[in-house]
């Protein structure tokens, strides 16, 4: 098995923001295994620091941001991140004094010569994959991204206008460093010049100029550019960045129409709940999530009285009608628990794990339309509670509920939850039915 990797040393880049348009150095410091890569607001009094996790996305407005509040919050993250992906950096800790990093020349050139000038350090750990097992499509209207198993990290990316200068662009690139850094990393930010007083007044793009950004007219670009086809090749190097927040994955091929930062994430956020798999159970060849009925979160609140901040599923798949379900919740930083459990080392409790399970198995029993409108769970007793490991942000929380026995309003379940493969907590509920009170 690959192991994790850090930089070498520390190193230092200073700028302006695209966006925000401040000064700004960063500092890529070296961090343990299993840390991840953090940023660390110095700028900040108690110097916060943020995760980059798909689960701290704040905005996707011309850029990823991330974070655990606005306050402490990291704008335009994605470049910087897709330089330290391709190369394989799992564990960083990168230094920040304002809210941005550097815009540098609109592309991941430079962070690319900043990773190789810090090196590259293996750790003792093993890295840690994301299971991708099997396709994951996400769509919204026209824009359409895949990802698929394969053998090797591989792209194709088609960009679509209707516009007299910018055509459609089509390129497809298997992804190594050498690619990246030749074919991609210095592909360049662009706008149209139509939407820079629109950016202007939203705040935007305060330090964009000819020097890091092109700019494209209705007769011609305003910047000479480096590859003919530069603004896929943007596109890609966005969607690697948006991408990488998922952690370490190797081994898919990633198909992309007319991607942005909305998107990217949207579509990070459905591989890693479709794909980031519970391990074998006893008497199974293997785990993957099943098939069967997706509830959405307006169907759970229409199904179960819960709601936040004592909600705490996110998508429920029916797999067997009032046999068997699973839960999924995707833990974010800004779960209101993790604040006071614990401050300093944040794990969700808990009592609130088997109140996940206990949720996801109510769906399960009111999912009928008959029952919905009608009945209440309640549950007599909760027996044989293991708890195995820890759960922290950035978790994707599977809630795998079977069916032991069922009368007509009474039964008993068995509930696992896991991550990343893990059995976390297992439980058995007996549960009975009642009827709703009327309402007056």
């Amino acid at each position: 098995m690959e192991k994790q990797k850090t930089v070498s040393k520390d190193v230092t880049y200073s700028g302006v923001g695209l966006h925000t348009g401040n000064n700004v150095s960063i500092t890529l410091k070296p961090a343990p295994a299993n840390s991840g890569i953090v940023f660390t607001r110095t700028d900040i009094t108690g110097r916060p620091r943020v995760k980059a996790d798909i689960s701290n996305v704040l905005s996707t407005v011309r850029g990823t941001t991330v974070g655990i509040d606005e306050k402490s919050s990291v704008h335009t993250v994605e470049h910087l991140l897709a330089a330290l992906f391709v190369f394989g950096i799992d564990n960083v800790e990168i230094e920040i004094d304002s809210n941005e990093p550097p815009v540098c020349d609109g592309s991941a050139k430079y962070f690319v010569e900043i990773v190789k000038k810090a090196g590259i350090t293996e750790l003792a750990e093993e890295k840690k994959y994301l299971n991708i097992s099997r396709p994951v499509v996400y769509q919204n209207g026209d824009i359409l991204l895949t990802a698929r198993p394969s053998n090797k990290f591989k792209i194709s990316c088609s960009l679509i206008y209707n516009h007299p200068i910018l055509k459609n662009q089509y390129l497809e690139l298997d992804i190594t460093p050498e690619i990246f850094e030749k074919e991609i990393s210095a592909a360049r930010t662009y706008c149209f010049d139509y939407e820079i007083e629109a950016l202007k007044q939203k705040g935007l793009a305060k330090g964009g100029n000819l020097d890091n950004a092109i700019v494209i007219g209705e007769k011609k670009i305003h910047t000479t550019l480096r590859y003919k086809d530069e603004f896929v090749r943007h596109k890609m190097l966005d969607l690697i960045g948006d991408l990488s927040l998922l952690g370490s994955f190797t081994n898919i091929e990633i198909a992309a129409v007319k991607c942005g930062h909305r998107n990217n994430i949207a579509f990070a956020k459905q591989i890693a709940s479709e794909c980031s798999a519970p391990a074998l159970q006893p008497g199974e060849k293997s785990w993957h999530l099943p098939e069967g009925r997706m509830i959405d979160i307006n169907e759970i609140k229409a199904t179960i009285p819960h709601r936040y901040p004592f909600l705490f599923i996110d998508k429920v798949v029916i797999v067997e009608e009032l046999k068997r379900a699973v839960g999924i919740k995707n833990l974010s930083s800004g779960e209101p628990f993790f604040q006071g459990h614990f401050p300093e080392k944040p794990i969700m409790p808990g009592v609130l794990i088997v109140e996940s399970l206990a949720q996801s198995a109510c769906v399960l029993f009111l999912s009928k339309p008959e029952l919905k409108s009608k009945k209440l769970a309640y549950f007599m007793s909760i027996n044989n509670v293991k708890f195995r490991k820890p759960v922290a942000p950035g978790d994707v929380l599977y809630l795998d509920i079977k069916v032991i026995r069922a009368k007509q309003t009474t039964g008993i379940v068995k509930g696992c939850a896991y991550v990343e493969g893990k059995i976390v907590t297992e439980a058995e509920f007996t549960f009975i039915l009642v009827d709703k009170p009327e309402e007056k």
